[in-house]
């Protein structure tokens, strides 16, 4: 199924009232360390705390009430649990998430109090993905997927249609959008709204070291999983290979993909807290990891990017503001 700006417009219409429109930030202090103009998409102020939100309730909204009666189940290392928990209470319904049994405790705490079942597995051993299917069809329950399902992608895009308008309001023409890719939903969504305002508009994708799965795939124009790596600080995108639905997206609109390592990213934590003054997670903050890293050079041009999320565990926070990371 293509996705385009239609679904990407009737997701914002649909949310109206309970995500968040949230702010387009600039700071002077980056605009001049970045060489460039640099406008700051603040999801870590979304519902639940990252842009997870918007497509899961885009997805929910619309089952049937015999499907509402059934619930949902989701499986998830912690914002798109948070996202469908949230959405699944507001709208009246069960919800069941399989979540890693090493998430971080932020992610887990708050998705239970939104009211979600949690069904913890083991990462080295288990398939979430087998374990989320088996329970939904005990259950009768849909199944929410985090990224490949194009009411998500929709939901998502309106990341992009927000940038795009505030950055007209602004006066600004947009030469770069960078933003996080673990599937690909959030990117692949926020694409195509991009290019059908301004089709000029490069867009970027960054990925953790070890987790470059969408940069090989690219480069081998199909999907390629990244060889098997020790764990990232950015939990948020360890996928293991790009959606069937979002690659193909991504193949036709992204301009490239950097990488960061966790260095990187820990640095950029730093710098958002310090002088953005923005809480934002390792998988939130690769954007600006990148620019400030210099893996994707401004040279005078405007960028927005997006911090995707700011569900970050407090004793990893404390670590990383410490330098021990």
């Amino acid at each position: 199924m293509t996705i385009i700006l239609r679904d990407i417009t009737d997701a914002a219409r649909r949310f109206m009232g309970e995500a968040v429109v949230t702010p387009l930030l600039e700071n002077p202090a980056l605009n001049e360390r970045a060489g460039g103009r640099v406008l700051i998409k603040a999801e870590t102020l979304q519902r639940v705390g990252a842009f997870k939100f918007r497509g899961a309730y885009n997805r929910i909204s619309r089952l049937t009430q015999a499907e509402k009666t059934r619930g949902v189940v989701a499986f998830s290392s912690g914002n798109h649990a948070q996202g469908v928990a949230l959405a699944a209470r507001l709208l009246g319904m069960p919800a069941l998430i399989v979540m890693p049994s090493d998430a971080p405790k932020v992610k887990v705490e708050a998705t239970a109090g939104y009211g979600a079942e949690i069904r913890f597995y083991e990462r080295a051993r288990e398939d979430r993905m087998a374990i989320a299917a088996a329970i939904a069809t005990e259950r009768g329950a849909v199944l929410v997927p985090a990224f490949d399902d194009p009411m998500i992608i929709a939901g998502q895009g309106t990341v992009g249609l927000e940038i795009a308008d505030q950055a007209k309001r602004r006066g600004a023409a947009l030469d770069l959008v960078i933003g996080p890719v673990g599937g690909g939903g959030l990117m692949a969504g926020v694409s195509v709204a991009i290019k059908t305002r301004s089709p000029m508009t490069e867009i970027f994708g960054v990925e953790p070291e070890g987790f470059d799965d969408t940069r090989r795939s690219l480069e081998a124009g199909e999907r390629r999983g990244a060889p098997p790596s020790a764990r990232s600080l950015c939990d948020a995108l360890e996928s293991p290979m790009p959606g069937e639905l979002t690659f193909p997206i991504l193949r036709e609109n992204l301009a490239g993909v950097a990488t960061v390592s966790d260095g990187e990213v820990a640095q950029a934590m730093r710098y958002a807290f310090a002088t953005l003054k923005l809480v934002v997670e390792p998988g939130g903050v690769v954007a600006l990891a990148a620019l400030l890293a210099g893996k994707i050079d401004l040279a005078g041009r405007t960028a927005a990017i997006i911090l995707s999320g700011g569900n970050v565990d407090p004793e990893l926070f404390a670590r990383v503001l410490a330098e021990e990371i």
